[in-house]
């Protein structure tokens, strides 16, 4: 009876290890197949945190002056939001034949600061026409400067938007871009209409750049370039621009809140 006890016990002892062994492998197995749930669960999650902020970039900057290719938009690229119809002018445009085909001079004053310009009437007639129209309205008094870049190669001051954010205009839209710069260039000075991937997208916001810039044409070419600062775009620089933007950041509201005071030409 003896051995057969012993035989029973080690029979039992074994079974036992190999209840133990299996049960071990189950749970291995089970770690196994949640490592790599999770692993999925947290692949798709970052998939969509990663959409929803790319596309959250191209929501705030669809258009304006494009920012430099991986782009005033950062691509990045704040835009007017009137209304466009692709391909067409849109609303109550005003008449190209305003701008005379001649050279514009005036004085846009920023924070108090004068800027003397000259606006180019010949060289594009309806982007000159729509902003003499919207200078002379007084539709520019007052309203903000919402966007300053400052990263390397791309500077310039974004102003002209009613909202206040990008996202503003006049009631119309127009085009074609006119003027744009063959090589994609614009010099520091240049004043230059924002605009949407459209290029029948503009409306009453421009740009200023103070230091000369690089931003890529699309499938509608560039920017259209209006005319050019001929006097204070220094004071631009050291009292605007260089206190940078307010979230540390390279492209946003600026830190010195920047105010058309009034903008005259003639």
């Amino acid at each position: 009876m003896a051995p057969s006890s012993k035989q029973d016990r080690e029979a039992r002892e074994a079974r036992g290890r190999v209840r133990a062994y299996q049960a071990r492998q189950t749970v291995h197995t089970l770690q196994g197949k949640r490592r790599v749930r999770d692993n999925v669960l947290a692949g798709s999650i970052l998939v969509v945190v990663l959409a929803v902020l790319v596309g959250a970039q191209l929501f705030y900057f669809g258009g304006g002056p494009g920012t430099p290719e991986p782009s005033a938009s950062s691509t990045a690229e704040p835009t007017p939001t009137a209304s466009a119809t692709p391909g067409a002018n849109s609303g109550d445009v005003p008449s190209s034949d305003l701008a005379e085909g001649r050279t514009w001079t005036g004085t846009l004053t920023l924070n108090g600061i004068p800027l003397g310009v000259e606006l180019d009437g010949a060289l594009a007639p309806q982007a000159v026409s729509s902003t003499i129209s919207l200078a002379n309205s007084g539709f520019y008094d007052g309203l903000s400067c919402h966007r300053l870049t400052t990263g390397d190669g791309f500077s310039v001051l974004q102003c002209g938007d009613p909202n206040g954010d990008g996202t503003g205009g006049p009631g119309y839209t127009y085009g074609p871009v006119e003027n744009a710069p063959a090589d994609n260039v614009y010099p520091a000075g240049t004043i230059a209409m924002a605009r949407s991937t459209d290029g029948y997208s503009m409306g009453s916001q421009f740009f200023i750049v103070y230091g000369d810039t690089t931003i890529p044409a699309n499938e509608a070419g560039g920017y259209s370039v209006i005319g050019t600062v001929t006097s204070g775009l220094d004071q631009v620089v050291s009292q605007i621009a260089g206190a940078g933007v307010a979230d540390g950041s390279t492209d946003g509201a600026p830190v010195v809140p920047t105010t058309i005071t009034s903008f005259t030409v003639q």
